[in-house]
Parts: structure tokens; C-alpha cells; sequence
């Protein structure tokens, strides 16, 4: 949620040739509803069981670049699954840079609907933060910039390389 993963996953799959696949994109296209119906109809904890068939799912796919929500890691399965079948990259955003690019209330965004959005997003990080134990600080980069650092890190398992 506002990290960029959309913009700096859809930019690394045209550079790499790969595919982009958006998990959350993926989700609302199997279900006929969007995220936030999901999280209305079926709270939370049933979004996250839809979330999980779909991860297993895109696990299995190979050469392509996958961008989560950032509540996947709330399910060590969902970890696991993604781990096994390819590199893992947190872009990491502060709370602030994440409550800019949203919009500055996140009234889109199910988990934010509460008066201090700016709060429940540090709540969250802060909650999330041990599962995102190998975290790229992507905070105050632009999106060719990322995408430049995880190229590289890649190396040899780049395209063309």
C-alpha cells in the first residue's frame, strides 16, 4: 500500500521481459469483487484466505514479477510459498511517504478507513516489520532507481546477463 510496488514491479518486469502479475489485480479478477468489497463483505480474515489460495497459485509460476499487498507476510505460509519460488523485495516507504502517495486519507484502502490513517499505517508497519526482515529502504527513490538497485542485485539471474 503505497510503496510503489505497482509502478517499480510493472517497470522491473518490462526491463527484465518478464510478466507483471499484481496480486491484488489477480484477486478481484477470480472474485468479481474489488479489495475493499472483499474486506466489507468477508472481513480481514477472509480476504486473507482468498489471499492465500492466490499466492499458493502465483508461486508456481515461473519468470515473472509478482507485486503483493503488504499484508502477505501476515501468513508465514504465504512467505514461505513466495520465498521457495523466487526473490523477495520490500519496498520500504515511511508511513508519511505511504500516506502522500494514497492520497492522504486512504478512504480507497479497507484497512485505512479510520480517522488516523496516518497512525494505523505505523501501526501496521510497525506490526509487520519483523516479517519483513530483508527490507530495501526504497524511501526518497524514484521508480527507475529502484528498479536499477534490484537489477542489480539480481546479477547473474538477470536477463542478459
Amino acid at each position: 500500500m503505497g510503496s510503489g510496488k505497482t509502478a517499480v514491479g510493472s517497470l522491473l518486469a518490462r526491463n527484465l521481459g518478464r510478466e507483471f502479475v499484481d496480486l491484488d489485480a489477480r484477486i478481484e479478477a477470480a472474485t468479481g469483487r474489488t479489495v475493499a468489497e472483499i474486506f466489507r463483505e468477508r472481513d480481514e480474515q477472509g480476504f486473507r484466505a482468498i489471499e492465500g489460495r492466490m499466492v499458493a497459485e502465483v508461486a508456481r509460476l515461473t519468470g515473472c514479477v509478482v507485486a503483493t499487498g503488504g499484508g502477505v507476510v501476515t501468513d508465514p505460509a504465504n512467505v514461505a510459498a513466495l520465498r521457495q519460488s523466487g526473490l523477495l523485495i520490500w519496498l520500504r516507504a515511511s508511513p508519511e511517504t505511504i500516506l502522500a502517495r494514497i492520497g492522504g486519507t486512504g478512504h480507497l484502502r479497507p484497512l485505512l478507513n479510520v480517522p488516523d490513517p496516518l497512525a494505523r499505517i505505523r501501526a501496521l508497519l510497525a506490526e509487520r516489520e519483523p516479517r519483513y526482515a530483508e527490507a530495501e529502504d526504497t524511501d526518497g527513490q524514484d521508480v527507475e532507481g529502484v528498479v536499477a538497485e534490484i537489477v542489480r542485485r539480481l546479477g547473474d539471474d538477470a536477463p542478459g546477463r
